[in-house]
């Protein structure tokens, strides 16, 4: 028998503590706050030094919160890595057989785990928002006590509704019952955490947004202060996004990495609405327009991160993402409502305070490029978020589940995402204000000349949408992506060349060097290119979709099946178990131009402790295309392999332009360096030419 651990008593008392120093946060905060008000400019100087002790309390209890939070997840950790199946969490997500990176996982498996993640990272955001309070004492006690409330309602949920360290009824098991085994894949260590850091951290700038507004916060600062925030969080989400479609596209064995499935869409629409965010608010900062605008795309973001949590962990769509499912959905919708009503009357109460500054002038400019550009994100966003969201209006209103399938989404996001693949290469090349034609015929030459060439060319080499049958279409939509693309690729390139070769002129060294100069004097608006860039090259990589093909093939001993150029044979096909699985899989040489070059070895997995099943792709990849195989099972009367194989071009340029915008936003996130005095003149005539800021990318 397994003996119980101490563990669980110290993570409850770890989350009921927490609760209770949250709670304290809150109240404390809110307290001191509307007494600070009070006391504003005739107050006596005891009062509002207690005042400040009250808040300065708040703000220690907050960073306390973190440290016991912290502690009721290293409980649960450590339950899963003791085996201590008295915790019924520990027992339905862990087995004794599972390596110890997924029972590390297990912290976020199920539901009850995921919600101690996020009321964890909000603790870790909400600790070091309050170690760097002095930015803005203020503002920032206004935001924590934002912060604070929404951590006492995932400790509300995490104390009475899903208690992670409830006790297992009767008998302590001897074993678990195991991970899901489409959880055992080395990048679930890394996704969902990667997803939650993007969910949860825009908290941060929601809750600056909503203290700025409260307390009519005079300028632009808390949108320097957040903006780093912001990036990083939308770099998280960017990360998590793609880390799972890597996810999907490697081990649900179906051939592609994006199905517009419930979660799937849960994930992309706050990072829609918080890429709109990080365009506009540009135009914030510099022509002081769209602050309304601005407030609701903060708020909106923050209220599709708590949709995206319901949909995953609470039931309410089916998908092969969410693993939970439970009644906390009403907990979801009561809190949301709570935060939408706090936001409308936030807003409504100081609107007056919103009013812009500037009006826009011309719609061949700098300032209607990011409203085009925030018009299209939201409509993406709208069309995800009606399709996610109507099976279960169309259940509730007449008791039928109707399905939204992917082509749905497909008409309407493909031209939607073209559309932003142009303003990518456009916005850059536009002044703000108004755009001269002189400046617009200097500009556009040669990305103009780039797409209309691509087009020629790529219709001279085979890509000829007239000529494809029915699927004339996608092909169409390649060739206008691919054409697209070489444009907009020019246009960054062109916008580097120039402003480096200002910076030579100006300095005497070498282009490479002077490009080096351009990108650390402003590495916002360098970042920003980088970022443009690697969005570029994942749309080249998916526009590669429109020539996918597959093939399937009973395969025994020394069959063969040709793909593109490549010739698979089946060497020989077996089974093998282990403590924690049973395994049946086939060897297939790989041969190319009649030259072996390697082995596969796809699998099909039987895991004891969860009694399911598990496909186990074999994938060779290259920048050209992927050769991806899948074991589908074996054929009831001969007892052969099914074996499913797939060319997919160009999916390598996906996962490298993920990369790429990775990059770009940590170096947009580094301060910009002082330009030497011998490159004091260049910034001024780098400066004539329009480009973009990372606040846009």
């Amino acid at each position: 028998m397994t003996t119980a651990h101490p563990m669980p008593e110290f993570g409850s008392l770890s989350l009921l503590l927490a609760l209770m120093l949250a709670s304290y946060t809150l109240v404390a905060g809110v307290f001191s706050l509307w007494w600070s008000a009070r006391l504003a400019g005739h107050g006596d100087s005891n009062a509002i030094a207690l005042a400040s002790k009250l808040q300065e309390t708040a703000r220690r209890a907050g960073i306390a919160t973190f440290v016991v939070v912290a502690c009721a997840a290293f409980a649960l950790v450590w339950g899963a890595f003791t085996n201590d199946y008295s915790v019924s969490y520990i027992l339905h997500h862990t087995n004794r057989e599972l390596a110890t990176a997924y029972k590390f996982s297990a912290l976020w498996s199920g539901q009850e785990g995921s919600l101690l993640l996020w009321s964890f990272l909000l603790a870790t955001y909400g600790f070091v928002l309050r170690v760097r309070h002095k930015v803005d004492v203020r503002l920032s006690a206004f935001a924590g006590t934002i912060l604070a409330s929404v951590q006492v309602f995932f400790l509300l949920l995490l104390n009475f509704a899903a208690p992670p360290f409830a006790l297992e009824p009767g008998e302590l098991a001897l074993n678990g019952f195991g991970l899901n085994p489409l959880l055992q894949y080395p990048e679930m260590v890394i996704h969902p955490p990667m997803l939650y850091l993007g969910y949860v951290g825009f908290s941060v700038p929601f809750a600056f947004a909503l203290g700025a507004l409260m307390m009519r916060y005079p300028g632009e600062k808390w949108i320097h202060i957040t903006r780093r925030w912001t990036m990083l969080t939308w770099m998280f989400l960017t990360c998590g996004i793609f880390l799972g479609a890597h996810w999907a596209y490697s081990v649900l064995g179906w051939g592609g990495y994006w199905g517009w499935d419930p979660v799937e869409n849960a994930s992309l629409m706050p990072w829609l609405t918080g890429t709109a965010f990080l365009h506009s608010v540009m135009m914030q900062e510099k022509r002081g327009m769209m602050k309304s605008w601005n407030v609701w795309l903060i708020f909106s973001t923050f209220l599709l991160t708590l949709l995206g949590t319901l949909l995953t962990r609470a039931g309410l769509v089916s998908s092969v993402h969410a693993f939970a499912s439970s009644n906390i959905g009403w907990w979801f919708v009561v809190y949301m409502v709570i935060v939408l009503a706090v936001c409308l009357f936030t807003y409504f109460k100081q609107r007056d305070h919103l009013v812009s500054e500037n009006r826009l002038e011309s719609v061949v400019s700098r300032e209607a490029s990011f409203l085009f550009n925030n018009m299209i994100l939201l409509a993406a966003c709208f069309t995800v978020l009606w399709g996610t969201l109507f099976p279960v209006l169309s259940e509730y209103v007449d008791g039928t589940k109707t399905t939204v399938s992917a082509p749905f989404y497909n008409r309407v996001n493909i031209p939607i995402g073209l559309f932003l693949l142009m303003l990518t290469g456009l916005g850059p090349l536009l002044a703000w204000r108004s755009t001269s034609l002189r400046t617009i015929r200097r500009n556009f030459i040669l990305p103009g000349l780039a797409f209309g060439l691509s087009a020629i060319g790529l219709a001279i080499g085979g890509i000829r949408p007239w000529a494809a049958g029915d699927d004339w279409q996608s092909v169409f939509f390649s060739l206008l992506a691919f054409s697209l693309s070489a444009g907009v690729i020019t246009a960054i390139t062109t916008e580097f060349l120039r402003g480096a070769n200002v910076v030579r002129v100006q300095t005497g060294v070498s282009l490479l060097a002077a490009t080096g100069i351009l990108m650390r004097r402003n590495t916002r608006r360098y970042g920003g290119y980088l970022v443009h860039f690697g969005i570029v090259v994942m749309f080249i990589g998916i526009a590669g979709g429109a020539f996918n093909q597959s093939r399937e093939q009973e395969m025994g001993f020394g069959d063969s099946v040709q793909m593109g150029p490549y010739k698979l044979v089946c060497l020989s096909y077996t089974q093998d178990s282990n403590a924690n699985y049973d395994t049946d899989f086939a060897l297939l040489d790989v041969y190319k131009s009649g030259k072996k070059i390697l082995q596969l070895a796809p699998e099909k997995r039987f895991y004891h402790a969860s009694q399911t099943f598990s496909t186990m792709v074999a994938l060779h990849s290259t920048a050209q295309a992927d050769l991806y195989v899948i074991f589908e099972g074996r054929d009831p009367d001969s007892n052969k392999p099914i074996i499913k194989v797939f060319l997919n071009p160009l999916i390598a340029w996906i996962w490298i332009g993920v990369l790429i915008v990775v990059i770009g936003t940590m170096f947009a996130l580094v301060p910009s360096a002082l330009a030497s005095r011998r490159e004091v003149a260049a910034p001024a005539a780098v400066a004539v030419r329009p480009l973009t800021d990372m606040g846009g990318a």
